[in-house]
């Protein structure tokens, strides 16, 4: 079973807020973790968003490598190779579904949203000031709970416990 999140960005000029669903270990230990450790500069967070909707969340980007090992047996090789570089899985990319990025008008529709899906997790990668397009700092919510910092978060965590 799988522990679902949102992944998101907000701009923070329009304040609009991009957001992508990702199916697989949105828990602080595993999302939470690689998060704040691999996506910590805002071209990347960017660029992850830009693919859409995800499967499960790597450490890398990566490149388009096939959705699950059933297949030949490239097909496998392929997949386990991805699986091994720490590749992200992505519905558009990888599977060929059209699972394009939400855009909401601002954070508290984002959050509406989030309250209403089976998300157990929303990530949002905010910027530090309005002009400064580089520098941010996650920030997650449980349903019903607050915003907290995610950095502080993993901080608590146990280091053997949490994604590299």
């Amino acid at each position: 079973m799988g522990t679902r999140s949102m992944i998101a960005i907000q701009n923070p000029y329009s304040k609009d807020v991009r957001a992508v669903y990702c199916h697989w270990d949105g828990y602080l230990e595993h999302n939470g973790a690689i998060l704040q450790k691999h996506y910590s500069a805002s071209p990347k967070v960017n660029n992850l968003i830009a693919l859409g909707d995800l499967s499960s969340l790597g450490k890398q980007i990566g490149e388009q490598h096939p959705f699950s090992p059933h297949g030949s047996k490239e097909d496998e090789a392929l997949y386990e190779h991805a699986k091994d570089m720490g590749y992200c899985t992505f519905y558009t990319r990888d599977r060929g579904e059209d699972a394009p990025f939400k855009i909401f008008k601002s954070l508290k529709e984002a959050e509406t949203y989030f309250e209403g899906s089976w998300c157990e997790y929303l990530y949002v990668f905010k910027y530090k000031a309005s002009d400064d397009y580089q520098t941010g700092e996650w920030h997650f919510k449980r349903p019903g709970d607050r915003w907290k910092k995610l950095a502080p978060a993993i901080a608590k965590l146990k280091k053997e416990e949490c994604a590299e």
